[in-house]
């Protein structure tokens, strides 16, 4: 029996099997609303079979968005058209939805990756101030940030719970907190984005305080019952940066304040990271951080074959896996993965006649008489 499709409680939610749609921005948004675009590509993966599905990383603030097509959920706008989307899928799919709420920090204001991805800068057409925890820009010749004061802390906390309300009335299954890939909580987080003098920086407690407390304001937010986690970068890959032992403690400190699992990553903060890539190369990381925590793990990148996917979970060094760029190339990867590893998945009933002669029990449910 597959282990990939067994099913997983975090929290209280159920999914019906082990794999993640990871959030992959799609830098489409109008305004910080979701279109056309995200109903089709939304809707699209909600069909894969996947036991979850989190919506790409959307700002809590205007100044949080990665790039001026970001998706937002900081006005009733962002609320009603995201709110199409949801909707549409809760309709054809019984597929879980979580939300990833992100703040760009210094990494807003950029163009979309097709355009170069380039800092646009506050005084260029489309462009705004950015702000971080410190002065310090993410690359040479870049503008700096403005380092956040004490009245900035209190606008981002109160943006993210502003968010987390409106992801309850949208009523999405879960809220990932993202604080990897250099983002506003991450830069607070490492001693290369973070040199304040206050008690936000300096020492590892220090720099660990303002994502808890958002953290803290996330989750009582958003509805008891349903969970709420963050994803990690578990190291800078950086000499001196964040790094895994840091992130142990930080995922310690998640758990203690109700966090319900970690989705581990790396890197995102510095240019000069060298990251040395290949199939599954995170997912010690994850294994790590399920080991020492005992919080359930979510295990990501370069994670490609059905039969990788398995030997993860069935090895325990992570108790789900999440594809992204995978999922992309072949949005029906979990019926592929089933097929393979000999288990059912969901399929909507208009595509039963598809399976294939040698699969006639793949998909759940499935009847499909001749006529």
């Amino acid at each position: 029996m597959s282990h990939l499709f067994q099913p997983l409680s975090i929290g209280e939610l159920r999914l019906p099997n082990r794999i993640v749609v990871a959030p992959m921005c799609q830098y489409s948004a109008l305004d910080g609303s979701a279109g056309d675009w995200h109903m089709v590509h939304l809707g699209h993966l909600a069909l894969s079979g996947a036991g979850l599905l989190v919506v790409e990383a959307t700002a809590v603030s205007p100044e949080g968005r990665i790039s001026p097509q970001d998706l937002g959920l900081y006005d009733a706008g962002n609320e009603a058209a995201l709110g199409r989307v949801v909707a549409a899928i809760r309709a054809q799919s019984p597929i879980a939805l979580g939300v990833q709420l992100s703040h760009a920090g210094r990494k807003a204001s950029s163009r979309a990756p097709w355009e170069g991805g380039a800092q646009i800068g506050p005084r260029a057409p489309g462009g705004w101030q950015t702000f971080a925890p410190s002065a310090l820009p993410h690359a040479d010749g870049e503008e700096p940030p403005v380092a956040l004061d004490r009245q900035g802390l209190a606008k981002v906390r109160q943006d993210f719970v502003a968010a987390a309300r409106r992801a309850a009335r949208l009523g999405f299954d879960a809220i990932e907190l993202h604080a990897a890939h250099g983002y506003l909580l991450h830069q607070f987080l490492s001693p290369l984005s973070n040199r304040r003098d206050d008690a936000y920086g300096g020492s590892l407690a220090n720099r660990m305080r303002f994502p808890l407390e958002v953290f803290e304001d996330v989750r009582s937010a958003f509805p008891a019952g349903k969970p709420v986690w963050a994803r990690v970068s578990a190291t800078d890959w950086v000499p001196g940066g964040w790094d895994l032992e840091a992130t142990l403690r930080f995922a310690e400190a998640l758990g203690a304040r109700g966090c319900a699992a970690i989705h581990v990553s790396s890197g995102g903060v510095s240019p000069a990271q060298k990251i040395p890539l290949g199939p599954g190369y995170q997912v010690p990381f994850a294994q790590r951080v399920k080991a020492d925590t005992g919080l359930p793990t979510i295990a990501v990148g370069l994670i490609t074959e059905p039969e990788q996917a398995e030997a993860i979970v069935a090895g325990g060094q992570a108790d789900a896996v999440a594809l992204a760029r995978a999922m992309l190339y072949d949005p029906r990867w979990p019926w592929h993965a089933a097929a393979k590893l000999g288990a059912q998945v969901f399929a909507p009933r208009q595509y039963w006649r598809c399976q294939p002669r040698e699969h006639q029990h793949l998909f759940e449910g499935a009847s499909f008489g001749q006529r």
